[in-house]
């Protein structure tokens, strides 16, 4: 069965009795991934496995949702299914002298999402949980491969070019010998943390277009980083596990570009289930599709306020979190972030906290929580409830994250007022760009036209509204 090609849901007996499930597309090669210590932290940590369960799927959705059944499931009752449904052991498929040497295509595009975040904001730089989707705005690169170790970009939104050298990308100058242009800095740094690992980055060239507003919040960076590196993945043909993966664009953009973003903007673009939020544990890294009312669209409304989030106090709000986890250790020396952290143990120690710093971890211990409590409004479709933890989430950006604007608290406000509206709330990192607002199906229409003219009458910028739709991932289009 591992020859077939599929998608699989399998479970895993690891060294120490626990049971470990996921799915994949080749189960051979992905046991030998978790047994190589390059697979999901949970088997690293609980040692070598061996297959005990596999079930075949139709399609990639049915194996997601199959996998969160199982991860539901409790000891016994996994054991109680492996009783009925023994499995033979996998072995790795044969090759043979057509498949065994990848050959890849020397012109193809790349398709990668952006994101907006329903709620969870600025929490997954602190181990938080989130609930982000892909969305159907996207980065689109036409990719030509080149003999030469030289990366080529043609950013036609920009319209800009340049030409980086990838042999010297230390330097961070392009190959007159010049500084490094900053929209080149995004891909050049995902090759760069490609080979801080001994990958091969190879000569390309791109052109590149985008659908998703620069600046707006909806994670456009990103959207690239993971363009650019599924381009050389494809290119090189490795076998790297996604979520690693994922985490060296992370990496591209926290010790190249400077910014030190989360992990969620990476992961959302790359893993994005068409018509599904993603529930995604930044600590454990282990995430599940969750399926949007059938009732309700996202609108994103832009403010046309840009920031540079190099430039803004992304940073700061960062730094700020670090000084609150240090000081609350004296006092909770188990903790490790601020996910650790309960409200009730946050109030106690209030005092002990320099008031901003205190304000920041408010924010995100709260913000956790109200990410709980909404995954459970999504199961029993208590939508209401849903948008009142979008009101509060932009009430503590608000006021104790302190990264919103005048405008995007008049797009938040705005928007309540419009009946069919069910919660409304900046995304991303704040300081300008856009609001998410969660909008009864039937009223949709109505929404968008009276926010657009209520905005611009109130505010004086005629503002960008899309009407989205979770969408698909990253992914290689010939």
């Amino acid at each position: 069965m591992a020859g077939q090609p599929g998608f699989y849901v399998y479970i895993l007996a690891c060294e120490n009795g626990a049971y470990y499930s996921g799915w994949t597309t080749d189960p051979a090669r992905r046991l030998k991934t978790h047994n190589s210590g390059k697979g999901a932290r949970y088997t690293r940590m609980n040692g070598p496995s061996r297959l005990v369960y596999l079930e075949k799927l139709p399609n990639r959705k049915s194996a997601m949702q199959r996998e969160q059944q199982l991860k539901r499931m409790d000891h016994a009752r996994k054991a109680a299914l492996l009783a009925w449904n023994p499995v033979q052991p996998v072995r790795e498929p044969e090759k043979t002298e057509k498949s065994s040497v990848f050959v890849p295509a020397e012109r193809f595009s790349v398709i990668a999402p952006g994101r907006v975040n329903l709620l969870g904001e600025h929490v997954d730089y602190n181990d938080g949980i989130v609930l982000p989707a892909a969305i159907d705005r996207e980065v689109r690169l036409e990719v030509t491969a080149l003999a030469e170790p030289i990366l080529k970009l043609n950013a036609l939104d920009l319209g800009l070019s340049a030409e980086i050298p990838l042999e010297k990308l230390k330097a961070g100058k392009d190959t007159r010998g010049e500084p490094m242009p900053a929209f080149a800095r995004y891909p050049a740094g995902v090759a760069w943390a490609l080979q801080s690992i001994g990958l091969e980055t190879r000569g390309l060239e791109a052109t590149y277009r985008s659908t998703v507003p620069i600046g707006a919040g909806l994670s456009s960076s990103a959207a690239v980083e993971v363009a650019f590196a599924l381009a050389w993945k494809y290119l090189g043909g490795w076998n790297l596990p996604d979520m690693d993966f994922v985490q060296l664009c992370q990496a591209a953009e926290n010790h190249y570009v400077g910014v030190q973003s989360g992990l969620m903007d990476q992961f959302s673009s790359y893993f994005g289930v068409e018509g599904c939020a993603l529930r995604f544990d930044t600590r454990s890294l282990d995430w599940r599709p969750v399926q949007l009312p059938a009732d309700t669209r996202i609108v994103i409304a832009d403010t046309g306020v840009r920031r540079t989030l190099s430039g803004s106090a992304y940073n700061e709000r960062r730094a700020d979190c670090e000084e609150a986890m240090r000081l609350l250790r004296a006092w909770l020396p188990e903790i490790t972030a601020l996910r650790d952290v309960t409200p009730e143990q946050l109030e106690a120690r209030a005092q002990g906290l320099p008031e901003r710093v205190l304000q920041r971890a408010r924010h995100v211990v709260e913000e956790i929580a109200r990410v709980e409590q909404a995954e459970k409004c999504l199961e029993r479709g208590d939508t209401r409830q849903f948008g009142a933890l979008m009101a509060a989430s932009h009430a503590s950006l608000r006021d104790q994250y302190e990264v919103s604007c005048p405008e995007l608290d008049s797009m938040v406000a705005l928007a309540n007022r419009i009946p069919g509206c069910l919660g409304a709330r900046l995304t991303g990192a704040g300081f300008g760009g856009c609001t998410v607002n969660l909008v009864e199906s039937d009223k949709v229409e109505m929404f968008i036209e009276q926010l657009a003219r209520d905005y611009h009458e109130n505010v004086g910028i005629a503002p960008s509204i899309y009407l989205c739709r979770p969408a698909q991932g990253a992914h290689i289009s010939m």
